[in-house]
């Protein structure tokens, strides 16, 4: 059995094929643990991003729908948003990142305009630990009460839309609550 640092590919060459406030786009060339190179591989950098599974008081999921696309569809999720970047200009991570939690209350309110006192972290993850380096922060909050309306970016356009436990958990069973990472946060919010 190999140990891990035989299985670790090594990093030869970095060219940054895209690189803007919302992605670093790279080709990548790696030497193998058996000595060969593999070329190219493509990987990217984004920012990090919260997920909500919120609640109302009457325990009803709290979702979204929005089009998607890369499906190029209009889907239903739960709330969601990237974690900012504060002192940085372009992609680069030199700046200080808001705290998740901060992130998950503040995209929350603005998707939705529902906000909690109630709130669990639930699971920080890797987003797609073959493909990309950033994570995603999975939180509940329960208990919400709606206090304004949305407060949208300039590329958001979505409605919002409750949806009781048991109905939400048949659309993810038949695929129709389509972002898989939305889906795990369906599965431990479940367990909370």
């Amino acid at each position: 059995m190999k140990n891990d640092k035989e299985l670790t590919w090594k990093l030869v060459n970095t060219e940054h094929v895209v690189t803007d406030r919302w992605i670093d786009f790279r080709r990548l060339s790696y030497e193998m643990p058996d000595g060969t190179l593999f070329e190219p591989f493509y990987n990217y950098s984004r920012r990090s991003y919260v997920v909500i599974a919120a609640t109302d008081t009457e325990g009803n999921y709290i979702c979204v729908r929005q089009y998607r696309q890369g499906i190029g569809a209009v889907t239903t999720e739960f709330p969601a948003g990237g974690i900012e970047n504060y002192g940085t200009t372009d992609y680069e991570k030199t700046g200080r990142e808001e705290d998740p939690l901060e992130a998950a209350r503040r995209e929350l309110i603005e998707e939705t305009g529902y906000t909690s006192d109630d709130w669990t972290h639930l699971l920080t993850i890797p987003s797609d630990a073959t493909l990309g380096d950033n994570y995603a922060h999975l939180y509940l909050a329960k208990n919400c009460r709606k206090v304004q309306g949305q407060t949208l970016d300039e590329t958001e356009f979505m409605n919002v839309t409750v949806i009781p436990p048991a109905e939400l958990e048949k659309m993810a069973a038949a695929g129709q609550f389509q972002q898989a990472i939305h889906v795990l946060t369906l599965m431990l919010a479940k367990n909370c």
